[in-house]
């Protein structure tokens, strides 16, 4: 299973960032694909996750009404829309995924997932 990311930089205060996630050795219909970041001198929180069976999302509070999470099965992507950024949006942003569970859409602590990626960073500047 491999998880890549790519879309990261570097963008104004209020700009926008697509993230995309590329999938590869799993259905990923079979999985909940979530996107998860690590601030500077901060543990790694999850942002938002998908499920992409059904389509169910979850956005952690800090990024509710800024960023939207997709998929496309067929092509096995992930995005993240990232919106209305902010200076402490600024962080190095993880693909990762877990098989998924239909109870809720949210992979939960990093200790639950199952595969990563290595991260693309984003840098928002005032």
């Amino acid at each position: 299973v491999q998880l890549a990311e790519s879309g990261g930089g570097l963008v104004q205060a209020g700009g926008s960032l697509r993230l995309s996630c590329e999938v590869s050795g799993v259905t990923l219909e079979d999985y909940t694909i979530g996107w998860y970041r690590r601030a500077p001198v901060k543990a790694r929180d999850g942002v938002s996750c998908i499920t992409n069976g059904d389509g169910s999302a979850y956005y952690a509070d800090s990024v509710k009404a800024r960023f939207t999470i997709s998929s496309d099965n067929a092509k096995k992507m992930v995005y993240l829309q990232m919106n209305s950024l902010k200076p402490e949006d600024t962080a190095v942003y993880y693909c990762a995924g877990r098989r998924a569970n239909y109870d809720t859409a949210y992979i939960g602590p990093p200790n639950g997932v199952d595969y990563w990626g290595k991260g693309t960073p984003v840098t928002v500047h005032s």
